[in-house]
């Protein structure tokens, strides 16, 4: 008799998506989007150092449609995990588990971040003058 294929668990055809399958992915994809906003970070530090004219192309780069999505991006990723991140020590604490809580839980990370990443930009914008947006 031949081996069954089973699926291998767990598996899309059987359990359902739920918000909390997206926020771990999302957390996991926020991580790696800091990791790589690092690199952005680094290279402003080294203009920076480098001296006014390194600085005003950095700058110049930055200050497009483009990097303004990246910078809001990063921002984004950075309230997301954060947020997310307080939520996990939570439930290191031993509070959360129940299922309305972590329903609720997500969605206001999910909130929070947009209405963080929303602030941040606000200021940006109030401060700089930048007409973005």
């Amino acid at each position: 008799m031949p081996p069954r294929e089973r699926p291998l668990s767990p598996h899309l055809q059987i359990y359902r998506w739920q918000i909390s399958n997206t926020l771990s992915v999302l957390h996991r994809a926020t991580g790696a989007v800091l990791s790589l906003g690092l690199i952005v970070f680094v290279a402003w530090l080294i203009a920076a150092a480098a001296g006014p004219q390194a600085y005003a192309r950095f700058a110049a780069l930055i200050d497009g449609p483009l990097g303004f999505l990246v910078l809001a991006g990063f921002g984004f990723a950075f309230f997301y995990h954060l947020l997310n991140g307080v939520r996990h020590l939570a439930w290191d604490v031993g509070r959360g588990f129940g299922k309305r809580e972590r329903r609720a839980s997500g969605w206001l990370v999910v909130v929070g971040a947009c209405a963080l990443t929303a602030l941040a930009i606000a200021f940006a914008l109030h401060l700089g003058g930048s007409t973005h947006g």
